[in-house]
């Protein structure tokens, strides 16, 4: 069976971009760790990731926005992310800056 087509996109990113998806999973696993110590790199180079994997994600889904595959083009986003998610579960919050009272 073929591999769907938004893992084989995923797949891409990684590879073409390793030094930078290499460098940001220590930096996230690092944040997970410890946020408050690491939150000042975890955002910065995390707006470099999320731009590079919004990229992708417009790639990936190019030409089915319009039309009658506009919901299809929805699911296969969904599931992209969810394949970036298994590896970078706090992509969600980069850019989200937390502070206690």
């Amino acid at each position: 069976m073929p591999q769907p087509k938004f893992k084989k996109y995923y797949e891409l990113m990684i590879t073409q971009n390793k030094k930078m998806f290499d460098d940001f999973k220590k930096v996230h696993d690092a944040f997970a760790l410890d946020a408050t110590k690491h939150q000042k790199t975890f955002h910065q180079e995390g707006r470099d990731v999320l731009d590079m994997i919004r990229f992708w994600e417009r790639k990936l889904c190019s030409g089915m926005e319009k039309g009658t595959n506009s919901q299809y083009s929805s699911k296969l986003a969904e599931k992209f992310w969810g394949e970036v998610r298994k590896n970078y579960e706090l992509i969600d919050q980069v850019g989200v800056e937390v502070t206690k009272k």
